[in-house]
């Protein structure tokens, strides 16, 4: 038997931008349309002047059995589209795709729910139409609700469920399938923090089955912790087909070109009154180790009362990495009357080496505001720990490097 699980050749997807899906036609909508020649001639001719859109063009790759592989890509990138021509919902213009072995398709929770049904009800219905055979749900049963944690609703019509209580058993449905190939869209961020940690669990114990997933996210923490393997799509086109550390750098850079190392978003409102006009780093591209300073330039037309405002850095992947409350120690509010600059000095920052986010969050005249990635932060390899060369990768080193020495004693 052939270790490939997924070979894709040349495979495009094009759309028609403006185009109109034909619909049947009555007598009377024949002569209508007849009587307006000149009308239906000039739309047409519009139609036709726009060019096609290749959601996907020339894509190739294989997977192998048991690989759990992320395809990563900004939006519009034809991720969705990738996974939807693999699931056969959509054909595809060109080229095509060969899948050996039974496929389970998560793409968008909860599809095939009916709200007259029963929790019950809707397990064995929803369970259908993912492939699942009535024995493998009567097995599963018990083990899909106490998943979704509804044991107490499961024989009430889900239209009285809460949005997260429906989601939960969707998921629940969906996650307890049994292919040999599990195809999986954006569907990890459903329900609350906790529920989201047993659908990541979840996922894990699929990948370490040993069944071949292919995984669609925006949550590059749960790519980098469950991939073996990773596409990254840019355009419509696989610009890369590496590692999970490779192509997380290359769809880093490509975000990081988008938004500009050093480009504040100026003008950003923090209230009514209050702009933020300006934020810097000193030095803008700092070694891990060094004293930095981050200043932050408001201008308020009037009196503006800040209650809270904290410079937050996050890592490349958004996980938070420290805030910096600029406020007096003393927790007063800062009173900005016309133009201020705010300073804020770290002595050592001490982060691993790599690529970090600047966001802002401000609690100005009464309005909230979280403002993200309003500048790109470029930190150099350093020597925090002392002149000793560290021989790990930056991805095994974590976020933070430690001032320590060594000592051995026999």
């Amino acid at each position: 038997m052939s270790d490939v699980a997924i070979r894709v050749e040349g495979l495009g997807k094009q759309y028609h931008l403006g185009a109109q899906q034909e619909r049947y036609h009555t007598f009377a909508d024949q002569i209508r349309k007849w009587t307006s020649v000149r009308r239906l001639f000039s739309r047409a001719a519009r139609a036709e002047a726009k060019p096609p859109f290749w959601a996907l063009k020339d894509v190739s790759f294989e997977v192998k059995r048991g690989e759990v592989v992320g395809i990563i890509g900004r939006n519009g990138a034809g991720k969705s589209t990738l996974l939807k021509i693999l699931s056969r919902i959509t054909e595809p213009t060109e080229g095509g795709a060969d899948i050996y072995g039974r496929v389970g398709s998560l793409l968008e929770v909860g599809t095939g729910f009916h709200p007259e049904l029963t929790g019950r009800e809707n397990v064995y219905l929803n369970g259908a139409i993912l492939g699942m055979r009535r024995a493998e749900i009567v097995r599963k049963f018990d083990e899909i609700v106490a998943f979704a944690e509804v044991e107490k609703f499961i024989d009430t019509p889900v239209k009285h469920y809460s949005s997260g209580m429906y989601m939960r058993l969707a998921f629940a449905v969906a996650a307890n399938l049994e292919p040999d190939i599990l195809i999986v869209d954006e569907v990890l961020a459903v329900g609350d923090a906790q529920f989201q940690k047993k659908c990541l669990g979840k996922m894990g114990d699929v990948a370490k089955g040993g069944r071949t997933v292919l995984l669609v996210s925006h949550n590059l923490t749960a790519i980098q912790g469950l991939c073996t393997h990773a596409l990254f799509l840019r355009a419509g086109r696989i610009s890369l087909d590496g590692s999970v550390a490779q192509c997380m750098t290359a769809y880093q850079a490509e975000v990081h070109s988008a938004i500009g190392y050093g480009a504040t978003k100026e003008g950003s409102k923090l209230s009514d009154r209050l702009t933020l006009i300006g934020m810097a780093v000193v030095p803008p591209t700092p070694m891990s180790g060094d004293a930095v300073t981050f200043h932050l330039d408001l201008l308020s037309a009037g009196k503006s009362t800040v209650t809270h405002l904290c410079i937050i850095l996050f890592s490349a992947i958004s996980i938070r990495v420290a805030v910096l409350d600029l406020r007096p120690r003393d927790g007063c509010a800062i009173i900005v009357s016309d133009r201020i600059r705010i300073s804020c000095n770290v002595g050592q920052l001490n982060l691993v080496s790599g690529d970090y986010k600047i966001g802002l969050y401000a609690v100005a005249d009464g309005c909230q505001v979280d403002l993200q990635e309003l500048l790109m932060l470029n930190i150099l390899p350093g020597s925090v720990a002392g002149d000793q060369p560290i021989p790990y990768a930056p991805e095994y080193r974590g976020l933070v490097e430690l001032n320590y020495t060594t000592s051995t004693v026999s």
